[in-house]
């Protein structure tokens, strides 16, 4: 029996999701072939095709959705002069549903090229009518075969009415077609009856499988490099590095094993039959290593850059191997069964647990481990199967002169031109402004201030050339934060802990220090709500390695306030935090644990366990259902909501979650060939900016944001929780981003501080992650007014 069958048995069992499987990106076409109303219509151009669940035994959809480019949706129903409020896709403009009946004849090829097609028969149109969903290029072999052999056992429970279990190879037979040619989508000419009629010029993949079934020849297939005209060497794999001496073996699994291409963006089958082991090699230290027939593929440590990916949809795991010159190299591990996956995972994840926390595995409970193992696996949250049904809120279209990117006015003369600041300072921090639009980006001991225009750009306003103390002590401020109603600037001085100072922003100069306290040092500090900075609210929060507490600079004295203390024993290395607009709190460790609080000074309601990982960054939705913890490789998003229990419908700052229902972590990261690519282009590893949501009062938090080297990252929320493949954009910068955030308000503009310049750009000008928009970097030369470049002489 050949491999798509495991895989689909597995896609058929989980009952839990309405689509069973999904081509993500596409265009839909209707294609006439012998018909005088023309030869093809484009019928969307950017769309999803999926295989769906209906509401009788047996029966299955094939739906393609419409997916929109950014802001056409509201653009069209200004246009239709609706009231541009979301609607959901049941209307026949926005999607195409077919019963997966024997009578379609549906069908796959993958052309010359490497173009994957999938067809079937419109039933309702002329003779030779075919719809052709033509697969994006970043689709794979091994996608489009899963999505027919899931149609093929479609169609054979509704003919047959039993499970697909049951079938054997001659019944799935007979839902194969692959003696019908596919006309192309293209109109350069027209074929005749007599080609649609001849047989194809070579077998397809999945014919070659039913034909076949033989687990090798899947492989080959799935893994096969698509052709081109030119053609390119594929990635070789590099020398493995010699193998430590085994204290323990964790795991020892069978799997295939497949390297990811650059070239060809897809990964290839290296070895058909590896041996992937887990040990443990030293106190605290762990090796992978892949061995084949008289072969050592490779070997490295466990350690969290590997970016680990378990898909059980796939029975994959993907992960990233880093040689000695710091190349990245992306592999894939597919097993022939979930139980073996299971086993691998299991083993792999107690190492880097156990790296990670230098605690063994088997003294933490059931429910922590199984809290860590979900963070690594892809999952679909809670309220995705409501998503769904939604179309994504997209981001109205800017007109062209609205912003500035890369290039700006070309007649500008060379003495209004700054493009490489002499101070020997960098920007290294950014605050945005809440009540007023202000943006503030400090560099070195100087802050600059930018307005934001009606047309969305950034306009210089003002330098604050000096920041000193009271006393006059020139320094650069290690943290900021915007407080009462953004006239004030909250400021910390890395050389002393134990005090913050106060800027007037109005007149630019440090005006008051706060002594908090004479033992207890300030790490960290946060608003006393989500949006207090819009208020004349003069509390905080403060925060150190073992304490959380408020400040009053009302106080006379220290500015602490004794009552609101929680402080703890043990060290706890509390590294940042974080509040909802009702003021309740999550704090963060370089543990990677979670406190969540409903007020100061009382013990924590909910405690969130540790992945391993420091984390550097937190942030939660204004109503406290989402919280996004930021790591150096990935982004945790947690939902605090309690689905079941005494406590349904509560959230984990109010009451403590239950033991053995602590929230499933969506760990977001980039895939782990999109990691790989980052790498070969840039040559440092990942290193995430802190992730925020969009922030506003009467704002829905739709956006996730975030920076890496010189790439900018945002995830759709939607996307996200909804377990689609795509989730996130990227923009290429030439140097290193610094922050971003933003802007107050909006998801749809953001706010970017590179090393010598600042600027606000359009989400709209994000990509999709692609070989290209990886690659790419901005062209011609580079011109900057005064005005976007924090320097020295403003």
């Amino acid at each position: 029996m050949f491999m798509l069958r495991n895989v689909t048995k597995y896609l058929f069992g989980d009952t839990s999701k309405e689509s069973i499987v999904e081509i993500p990106q596409g265009q839909l076409y209707l294609v006439r072939p012998l018909s005088p109303k023309g030869y093809s219509e484009l019928i969307f151009k950017d769309a999803a095709a999926s295989i769906r669940r209906t509401g009788q035994e047996y029966q299955y959809q094939l739906v393609v959705q419409r997916a929109y480019e950014e802001g056409e949706e509201e653009l069209l129903a200004e246009e239709d002069g609706e009231d541009g409020a979301t609607e959901t896709l049941t209307t026949d403009k926005d999607e195409k549903t077919f019963l997966l009946d024997q009578g379609l004849h549906f069908r796959s090829e993958i052309r010359e090229g490497g173009e994957a097609v999938f067809a079937w028969r419109d039933l309702s149109g002329d003779p030779g009518d075919l719809y052709e969903f033509v697969c994006d290029r970043s689709v794979h072999a091994g996608e489009v075969g899963t999505f027919e052999m899931v149609a093929i056992k479609c169609q054979y429970e509704r003919k047959f009415r039993r499970p697909q279990e049951a079938a054997t190879e001659k019944e799935l037979r007979q839902f194969n077609f692959t003696d019908q040619t596919i006309p192309s989508a293209s109109a350069v000419a027209s074929p005749t009856k007599a080609a649609i009629d001849s047989p194809p010029p070579k077998p397809r993949a999945i014919e070659d499988s039913l034909a076949r079934q033989t687990k090798k020849d899947m492989s080959s297939n799935i893994s096969k490099k698509r052709s081109s005209d030119k053609e390119v060497a594929p990635t070789a794999a590099p020398p493995s590095a010699s193998v430590p001496t085994a204290t323990e073996i964790l795991t020892q699994e069978r799997a295939e094993l497949h390297l990811f291409d650059f070239a060809s963006g897809s990964f290839m089958l290296q070895d058909p039959s590896v041996t992937a082991t887990v040990s443990e090699t030293g106190k605290w230290q762990y090796w992978l290593q892949i061995t084949g027939q008289g072969k050592e593929w490779l070997g490295q440590p466990v350690i969290a850059d590997i970016n680990p990916v378990f898909n059980f949809e796939y029975l994959s795991f993907i992960f990233n191997h880093y040689t000695d010159d710091g190349s990245a190299y992306s592999w894939l591990l597919r097993f022939k069964d979930q139980e073996t996956e299971e086993r691998f995972q299991e083993g792999l994840m107690q190492a880097l647990w156990e790296q990670l926390n230098e605690v063994k595995w088997t003294k933490t409970t059931d429910d922590d481990r199984q809290y860590v193992l979900d963070a690594f696996q892809d999952l679909t949250m809670e309220d995705a199967e409501n998503l769904e049904k939604e179309e994504a809120e997209e981001d109205e279209a800017e007109p062209d002169d609205s912003q500035r990117t890369e290039e700006y006015d070309s007649d500008e003369s060379a003495d209004d031109v700054v493009t490489k600041p002499d101070d020997g300072d960098i920007n290294s921090q950014l605050a945005v402004g809440y009540k007023h639009d202000r943006s503030f980006v400090v560099r070195g001991s100087k802050i600059g201030v930018f307005k934001h225009t009606p047309n969305n750009n950034l306009e210089f306003s003002t330098n604050i050339s000096k920041v000193e103390t009271p006393g006059g002590k020139l320094f650069n401020p290690k943290k900021v934060m915007l407080h009462a109603e953004d006239t004030d600037m909250i400021l910390q001085d890395a050389d002393n802990p134990h005090s913050l100072y106060r800027m007037d922003l109005e007149y630019g100069k440090v005006v008051d220090e706060w002594k908090v306290h004479d033992d207890i040092q300030v790490k960290n500090f946060a608003p006393e709500k989500k949006f207090a900075q819009m208020t004349g609210e003069q509390t905080f929060l403060g925060l150190s390695h073992n304490a959380l507490y408020r400040v009053d600079p009302r106080l006379s004295g220290n500015k602490m306030v004794d009552s609101d203390l929680k402080q703890y024993t043990s060290k706890n290395a509390f590294s940042t935090a974080a509040t909802t607009e009702k003021g309740y709190i999550a704090v963060a460790s370089e543990k990677g644990d979670i406190r969540m609080f409903d007020k100061l000074g009382l013990r924590a309601k909910s405690a969130l366990p540790a992945l391993g990982d420091p984390i550097t960054g937190l942030d939660v939705s204004a109503d406290g259902r989402w919280i996004l913890a930021t790591c150096r490789t990935y982004i945790l998003l947690i939902d605090a909501l309690q689905k079941e229990g005494k406590n349904e419908g509560k959230l984990g700052f109010e009451k403590g979650f239950a033991k053995d229902s602590k929230p499933q972590p969506r760990r977001l990261t980039l895939s782990p060939s999109h990691v790989a690519q980052f790498q070969y282009e840039t040559k440092t590893p990942l290193s995430f900016t802190p992730a925020r949501f969009n922030a506003g009062v009467d704002d829905k938090e739709t956006s996730i944001i975030t920076a890496t080297g010189p790439f900018i990252v945002t995830w759709n929320m939607k996307k996200v929780l909804a377990g689609r493949k795509d989730p996130y954009t990227i923009k290429r910068y030439e140097e290193e981003v610094k922050a971003d955030d933003f802007k107050y308000g909006s998801d749809k503009n953001v706010i970017v501080a590179l090393p010598n310049e600042v600027n606000m750009v359009a989400k709209q000008s994000f990509k999709k992650p692609t070989r290209e928009s990886i690659a790419a970097t901005p062209t011609g030369r580079r011109i900057m007014r005064r005005s976007d470049v924090v320097n020295s002489p403003y």
